[in-house]
């Protein structure tokens, strides 16, 4: 019985184990962040690797974060600073419209519901595109498209990770808890990118290929049309093609919506 419990491919301890893939990622996170235009691609490496955790695909973690990193860099790095820029916009409208703006109060009122509006929107996307992008083969105007309507379509999910990510964040750096506090210091982003990649896994699986579809391993892009050219299809990353669709009951319908 204790052979069994130390067993290393006991369920316990292979959970227990992700968390030290997640100390490793957040080394790996902040180093490769350091020069702030690379933010994008070591998230999008990390969503790589949470995701493949999430899924129980074990596999060498320096080794698949420095590979998905490589491989988005270019894409992820344009998707970064598009999100950078528009956050510094919202950002800044926000500010004007809260503290400097001295207008009518109903104008003022209605100026900063819109631009809460478009940061819930922001934040939603942002959820979405960077395991989007660690997933998925996909031009970048598409990809944000697909962010948009993925955060919407699974509208519950999106509204759960915010919440989740938001009160651990409040919880750690507004409120100081010194436990949470320690576990951001500890796990850092990762904990949340794992937190997330649980909450998306399903949700990825339902845009898989069928196994009869997988010599190819393609799949049209996520809420297309029938006449989308070929050149903006959309392909399932990573060795793990294959494995992931065993036993998928995905229809084509599914994946078109």
């Amino acid at each position: 019985m204790l052979s069994g419990f130390f067993n290393y491919d006991n369920p316990v301890w292979r959970f227990i184990g992700k968390f030290g893939d997640l100390i490793i990622l957040n080394v790996l996170w902040l180093v490769c962040s350091l020069p702030i235009f690379t933010i994008g691609a070591s998230t999008t490496a990390v969503y790589y690797v949470t995701l493949k955790l999430a899924r129980d695909d074990d596999g060498y973690t320096i080794r698949s974060f420095f590979k998905s990193f490589k491989d988005n860099f270019k894409q992820s790095t344009i998707i970064w600073l598009i999100l950078l820029v528009a956050g510094a916009i919202l950002g800044v409208d926000l500010y004007f419209f809260a503290r400097l703006f001295n207008g009518s109060s109903t104008v003022k009122t209605v100026m900063l519901t819109v631009f809460l509006a478009m940061t819930l929107i922001y934040a939603a996307v942002a959820m979405y595109i960077f395991p989007l992008q660690s997933r998925f083969f996909n031009p970048i105007k598409r990809t944000f498209f697909n962010a948009f309507f993925m955060s919407i379509r699974h509208l519950f999910r999106t509204i759960g990770m915010i919440v989740i990510d938001g009160v651990l964040i409040a919880a750690g750096f507004v409120f100081m808890i010194p436990p949470i506090l320690m576990i951001f210091m500890l796990f850092g982003f990762p904990l949340l990118a794992f937190i997330n990649s649980y909450i998306l896994s399903p949700v990825f699986n339902k845009y898989m290929p069928k196994e009869e579809h997988v010599e190819d391993e393609r799949l049209r892009p996520l809420f297309s049309d029938d006449s989308e050219p070929v050149s903006s299809i959309l392909m399932a990353k990573g060795n793990e093609v294959q494995k992931e669709t065993d036993g998928l009951e995905t229809s084509n319908d599914d994946i078109k919506e």
